[in-house]
């Protein structure tokens, strides 16, 4: 039997679909008499909005899509992303929406296309993005996108400012005696690597001590890759500074397998205050990244259809036994 629709509701009250539609979602002018005569219809009928439908009628969407940019699909189970996912969901959960977690891949064009024409979205986080896939985005899809991490003007930003975290923690290497010390930068495609390689460049040109960095992927196996490559090139290097927590574990692994003490021989520090920063054998100096509150604002702004413009949240040392 054909489930009761929201025009045998408008019909069966006397009134426009319209109206039916303002009376059950409660929001919206009606009469008295309408709002009586649509509650009738809609005990008599038995009818159900659907949630979908009622967060659709109500242009919000009914559902946040969390959006990876990176080239790779590696990142889809990277630590920093499922917090983002973590902290989406509870806040669009307390608006009876839901989230899920979409890879760009390698062709953004055709994945954004797609997300702009689906009526269902009612926001997009994009994360782990290049310049070029922020480009990409769609005019039509512009009002429903947010990044997490620094863009172009054309969307919201929500992004840590990497730049204090970074520039605190090569100061603290620095004074601490550290006179080689090597950035591992991670991929040259993320626009907020190339800020975090100028903040650590600005601390060693005033210590007067060269300038070594190391590009990489974001893998814990790429941070043990790339220590054993620094320690190649440069036999003397003392300290490795990590644009991830996950780089810099990778990183001290390596080392230790290696047999080079951290932080006697070599000093080591991550980015994020990741959950098993703390664990990690030593313990992890780093810098906080506060993803759930970065994700949760974004999230917050896109389902209240709010244009926040640049929100910058601060990063501070946490000083463990790794430098």
């Amino acid at each position: 039997m054909p489930s009761t629709t929201l025009d045998d509701v408008a019909a069966a009250a006397g009134v426009s679909r319209s109206t039916a539609s303002r009376v059950v979602r409660g929001t919206g002018p009606a009469s008295d008499d309408a709002r009586r005569a649509v509650h009738d219809a809609v005990e008599r009928l038995g009818y159900v909005p659907h949630p979908g439908a009622r967060a659709l009628a109500s242009g919000r969407g009914e559902r946040v899509v969390v959006a990876v940019g990176s080239p790779s699909a590696d990142l889809l189970v990277d630590p920093y992303v499922a917090r983002v996912v973590a902290a989406a969901s509870r806040t669009a959960d307390t608006q009876g929406v839901g989230v899920a977690l979409r890879w760009l891949g390698r062709d953004p064009r055709a994945e954004l296309e797609l997300l702009a024409r689906d009526p269902g979205v009612g926001g997009v986080l994009l994360v782990d993005y290049s310049a070029d896939v922020l480009a990409l985005v769609p005019r039509s899809l512009v009002p429903r996108v947010a990044a997490i991490g620094p863009a172009d003007g054309r969307v919201p930003s929500y992004d840590v400012d990497a730049d204090a975290g970074i520039t605190a923690l090569v100061e603290h290497v620095v004074a601490e005696g550290r006179r080689d010390v090597v950035m591992l930068a991670g991929p040259h495609w993320l626009p907020g690597a190339g800020r975090a390689v100028e903040a650590y460049q600005a601390v060693v040109r005033a210590a007067g001590i060269p300038g070594r960095v190391l590009a990489t992927d974001f893998t814990a196996a790429a941070g043990g890759h790339a220590a054993r490559e620094a320690r190649r090139r440069w036999p003397q290097v003392d300290a490795l500074v990590a644009l991830t927590d996950t780089l810099a574990v990778g990183a001290m692994r390596a080392l230790a397998q290696d047999g080079v003490r951290v932080p006697d021989d070599v000093a080591v520090t991550g980015f994020d205050d990741q959950p098993f920063a703390e664990q990690a054998g030593p313990g992890l100096t780093t810098a906080t990244h506060p993803v759930e509150r970065i994700a949760a604002a974004a999230t917050a702004a896109l389902l209240g259809r709010r244009r926040d413009g640049v929100r910058t949240f601060p990063s501070v040392v946490v000083r463990r036994a790794s430098a």
